[in-house]
This record gives C-alpha cells, sequence and structure tokens, in this order.
C-alpha cells in the first residue's frame, strides 16, 4: 500500500513544482498539500474502504482547483494549465470512477461527478459519465431527462437528445414527465430550425443544401409523439401538461387545437378540462393597447372577460356537479378577488361574484368544509357579520362532528361578541367525540379568562380535566396552573400542582412551571424545590439527562442547598438515564465542573 501511495505522490511532483515555480503557490504551500494529500492517499487505500474517505478527498481536489483559479485571476496568469489543472481534473475524475465503481447505488455521487464535469467544462468525461450511470441507474426517468437536456442543450445535438428519449421510453413506456420533455425538445428542435432557416433566407443563401423538411418545422415530430403517448397514458393532466408545451411555441396552433380537441372530447366530465377552458377566455379577444385605450376600456374589457369564464364555470358546475368542480370555480373567484385593482366597480363585482359563488355551492351541499373557512374571512372583511354567523352554523350542521369546523363557528362569534358563545361552546362538546376536543377546551378557557368570574374559570378547567382525554390533559394542567398563578397567587397554585400530581400523565414542563413559580418567590425554599425535582424526576429521570443536570445547579446555587448531595445526584442520574443520555450528561457535567456551562 505504501509504495502506491508514494507513486501517486510522485506523480503529483511536476505539477506541484510548476505550481511553485510560477508563483501560485508558496514552498510552504506546496509541503502542505503534499502532506494533506499523503493522508488522504493513505486512507483510500485501505481494505476497508469508506465512503466519506472518498468524498473528502474529492472535495479537497475541488477546493485546490477553486484556488488555483483564484490565484491565476489575481496574478492575471494564464498558463501551463495542462501541467496543473488537467492532471488534477484527471485525478479527481479518477476518484470519481472509483467511488461511483464501488457505491453504484448512491444517486448523489453520480450526480456530484455530473455536476463537477458541468462546472469544469469537462464534456467528453461528461458523455462518459451519463453513459455509466444510465447504465446502472436505467429506471430513473428524471436521469434520462438530465442526460438528453445536456445533449440538446449543452452538446447541440439533438440527434443524441432524441436516441436518449427513444431509449429512456423502451424503459418507462407509461412515464409522462418523459413524453412531456420529449414532446419539449421536438418543439425546441423544431424552433432551432425555423430561426435558422430564417437567418439563411435574410442572408439569401440557398436553401436546397440544408435540406429543411417542412413537417419537422411545422411540429409534425411533436405531433407524433403526443399521438403515441395519449394512446399509452390516460389522465387529463398529461394532456394539460402538453397542451400548456405547445403554447410556448408560436408555430403549434393546428397542435394546439387538436390537443384541445381531445381534451374535450376524452375528458368532458373531468373539473380541471373545465378549468382550463374557463380560464383560457381570460386570454382570448384581448384588447389591443394603443394611445386612445383608457383605463376605463381596459377595466370593461377585463371584467367582460371575466363574466366569460364565470359564464363557463357555471356550464360546468351545471354539467359535472361535483365538489371539486365547485372547488375549482370558487379557486377562480378567488383569485380574480385578490388581484389588485384600481377600479372599485371591478372589485365589487369581484366580490359579489365570489360570495355567490359560495353560496351557490354551499346551497348544493357541494362546498368543501377547508373552503368554509375561506368564506368567513372574506364575509368578515365585508363587514356582514349576521350572514357570516348563519354560514358558521350551518357549517357546523354539515360538518356537526368535525373539531375545525366547530372552532371556526365559535371564533366568528367570539369575534362577533355574541351573547351564545358559552351554548355553543357546550353544543360542540355534545356532538364532536372526546378525543381531540383539545382545541375547543383550549379556546374555552381562554374566553372563559378574558369573560368569566376566576370561580367559572377555574370549574372550567376541572371539567376540562375530566372531558379530555389523558394524553390531551397534559395540555390543560399545564395552562390550568400557570393561569391560577397568575390570577389566584402562589398558595393557590401549589395547592392545584398538589392535586394535580395524583392523576397522571404528566409533561416535563409542567413540573418546570412550578419549580420556576417557587424560584420567583422571595422567600423561595429549596426543600420545596426538592420535592418538584424528585416529582420530576420520578417521571421523566430516564430521559430528562437536563433535568438532573439542573437540580445539581440548584444544590449549587441556592443559599439554601446542599453541594454535598451532588454526588449521589450525579450517581442517581447514571443508573436511571438510557442509551446516548449518559454520554450527553457526562460531557455536560464536566463542563459545569470546569465552569463553562
Amino acid at each position: 500500500m505504501a509504495e502506491r501511495v508514494e507513486q501517486r505522490l510522485e506523480d503529483r511532483v511536476p505539477e506541484l513544482e510548476q505550481l511553485e515555480r510560477v508563483g501560485l503557490f508558496t514552498h510552504k504551500e506546496v509541503r502542505a498539500v503534499l502532506r494533506k494529500v499523503s493522508a488522504l492517499e493513505y486512507k483510500i487505500q485501505r481494505r476497508a474502504l469508506r465512503k466519506e474517505d472518498f468524498i473528502n478527498y474529492i472535495q479537497y481536489e475541488i477546493n485546490l482547483l477553486e484556488l488555483i483559479r483564484k490565484r491565476r485571476a489575481r496574478i492575471g496568469y494564464s498558463f501551463k494549465k495542462e501541467e496543473i489543472e488537467y492532471s488534477i481534473l484527471h485525478r479527481v475524475h479518477s476518484l470519481f470512477n472509483r467511488a461511483t465503481g464501488k457505491w453504484k447505488d448512491d444517486i448523489q455521487l453520480w450526480l456530484s461527478h455530473v455536476a463537477f464535469c458541468k462546472e469544469w467544462n469537462s464534456k467528453h468525461q461528461l458523455s462518459k459519465v451519463f453513459s455509466t450511470m444510465l447504465a446502472i441507474h436505467s429506471n430513473k426517468p428524471e436521469l434520462w431527462i438530465m442526460a438528453a437536456k445536456w445533449e440538446m442543450e449543452t452538446q447541440l445535438s439533438s440527434e443524441s437528445a432524441r436516441r436518449l428519449f427513444l431509449r429512456a421510453l423502451r424503459f418507462h413506456p407509461k412515464c409522462p414527465k418523459l413524453y412531456q420533455e420529449y414532446f419539449r425538445m421536438e418543439l425546441m428542435h423544431a424552433e432551432k430550425q425555423r430561426k435558422e432557416k430564417k437567418a439563411f433566407e435574410q442572408a439569401k443563401m440557398d436553401l436546397k443544401e440544408f435540406n429543411y423538411s417542412e413537417e419537422i418545422l411545422n411540429g409534425e415530430m411533436a405531433r407524433i409523439i403526443y399521438r403515441d403517448a395519449a394512446q399509452k397514458i390516460k389522465g387529463v393532466e398529461f394532456h394539460l401538461a402538453v397542451l400548456s408545451i405547445a403554447k410556448l411555441f408560436d408555430f403549434t396552433e393546428d397542435l394546439q387545437k387538436e390537443i384541445l380537441e381531445s381534451l374535450q372530447t376524452k375528458y368532458t366530465d373531468d373539473p380541471p378540462t373545465w378549468d382550463y377552458m374557463a380560464r383560457r377566455e381570460l386570454e382570448l379577444g384581448s384588447l389591443q393597447s394603443t394611445e386612445h385605450t383608457t383605463k376605463k376600456m381596459k377595466v370593461s374589457e377585463m371584467a367582460q372577460r371575466e363574466e366569460r369564464c364565470a359564464a363557463v364555470f357555471e356550464e360546468a358546475v351545471r354539467a359535472v356537479p361535483t365538489e371539486d368542480m365547485w372547488k375549482y370555480y370558487i379557486t377562480f373567484c378567488l383569485e380574480r378577488y385578490n388581484r389588485k385593482t384600481n377600479s372599485q366597480e371591478l372589485k365589487q363585482k369581484r366580490l359579489e361574484r365570489t360570495l355567490s359563488v359560495f353560496n351557490k355551492a354551499h346551497e348544493s351541499s357541494l362546498l368543501p368544509e377547508a373552503l368554509y373557512k375561506q368564506w368567513l374571512q372574506l364575509l368578515l372583511e365585508s363587514n356582514l357579520f349576521e350572514k357570516a354567523a348563519e354560514v358558521a352554523e350551518a357549517a357546523t350542521k354539515r360538518f356537526s362532528l368535525s373539531v375545525e369546523t366547530w372552532q371556526m363557528r365559535l371564533q366568528v362569534l367570539i369575534q362577533l361578541n355574541s351573547d351564545s358563545v358559552t351554548q355553543c361552546f357546550e353544543e360542540a362538546i355534545k356532538h364532536v367525540k372526546s378525543q381531540g376536543t383539545l382545541p375547543l377546551w383550549t379556546l374555552w378557557v381562554e374566553w372563559s379568562e378574558g369573560t368569566d368570574s376566576k370561580e367559572d374559570t377555574e370549574a372550567l378547567y376541572q371539567r376540562s380535566l375530566r372531558a379530555t382525554t389523558p394524553a390531551e390533559s397534559v395540555t390543560m394542567k399545564e395552562k390550568y396552573l400557570d393561569w391560577t398563578y397568575r390570577n389566584c397567587g402562589y398558595k393557590k397554585a401549589k395547592s392545584v400542582f398538589t392535586s394535580l400530581c395524583e392523576n397522571r400523565p404528566f409533561s416535563l414542563d409542567f413540573f418546570r412551571k412550578m419549580i420556576q413559580i417557587e424560584k420567583e418567590q422571595e422567600s423561595c425554599k429549596m426543600l420545596h424545590l426538592r420535592e418538584y425535582y424528585e416529582r420530576a424526576l420520578r417521571e421523566f429521570g430516564s430521559t430528562g439527562s437536563d433535568l438532573w443536570l439542573d437540580y445539581i445547579k440548584e444544590e449549587l446555587s441556592h443559599p439554601k442547598g446542599k453541594p454535598e448531595n451532588c454526588g449521589s445526584i450525579y450517581w442517581r442520574a447514571m443508573k436511571m438515564l438510557q442509551g446516548n443520555l449518559v454520554e450527553d450528561f457526562v460531557s455536560k457535567h464536566t463542563l459545569l465542573q470546569t465552569g463553562h456551562l
């Protein structure tokens, strides 16, 4: 192994000598590079190879290349690249090849090699990398797309890109993304040829030499790909995707028309089809901007286009009366309403249309639960408070088991300062199962804190502890203790803490809150702190390494503390803590002893 390492170090000597001779590195820096490289070489020549060692070596070589590049720019020296950079590049490629050969399944390693080749313009090497990578990872369409894009955009070889796409489709005959990118590539190729032909025509050159095919120029290859894909791939999303790609090219009117006809024929009952057809009205018949076009005319034109969109959506919800269809219609209305406009008339029209659509969907019992919240927000923003209360009530009747819907209704009533808040809370608790009611109880007690008497709020807290599941009651215990201390003082809080300790489960924050309360008192008693820490450690001693450390700190810092107890606390922690927590505790305890924590 040593001989191999020495040989590789000797191979480096010419490039290092050149670096020193041309003034890019000093003698001291060259020696430092040799020492570092020697250590890295030994690591990758061992029998038990580690991927991290290869990555570190590669990263070091890349950093070295970057440093050389910066120093060249600084001193303005651009010679001897073959003797310096090219040998380093060759070595990095060799390291990547060894690493990817050993760990073939690591995609990130392959992609790092690809990125390196692109960064340093190693085109020939990158072609080899793609070829080897695709032979091993032929089951990943995104890698085929990456290779084809590189051939098309960097190598400017549409023929090579086409071959790669055709090979990829043998492995993935029903992959929508592959067909979409192949479709895009053929249109890009056609556009490129059209521009070339136009340039030659302007130069008055003889086009017979170039043999341009009218079919390719008109995008016929893309049409063939689309027709082939349409037979294999079902679903409206694919058709919409290729249509959006075709719209990027100005010579595809006939192709767009064919895709659109196919879309309307095969997927009439799909909401995305109707959504596309409706939104298309926004783009059709736009007013040509001239000097005489006034703002009022533009607003009028926009209002007309939005009316045409709404008319298509109205037809859609009659033809396809589903929740999804209404959702597309409402989403469109909200998008238009949220668009900025200086015209109050247009803004009002959009608001009225949106509220009307929400109402129609609700009356049809096809308004999704999630959209009720947006409807209510819109009503409250528009100061339609009575209507908001009605909608919230209707939502809870339709989704009576939904905690989120009840919470939404209660928030509306609280915002409106309604007298029926308590009644609504009672109704909500009656309808919803005990599991998952924590948001309702939290909202109720928070509202009660601001409106009810202390006695009523305390009774509500105690009721919530009985009504919630054990896991959810943990949060209520924390809130109850905090509220008691804020409103009733230390003695009451201590009494509540003692009573709550009778019933598990607890949270660590519950105990920490009580410890904090005790420490805030003028006559903070160490006896009480020990009691709280001991109670907490009975519950969380096996997982709370920080809790043990806080206990030790308390004994050391409190005026009535007993530093002699710290040793026994330390050994108890060592016995109770689990797994890696012991090591974590020991290291933190050492820092504490040395005054660094």
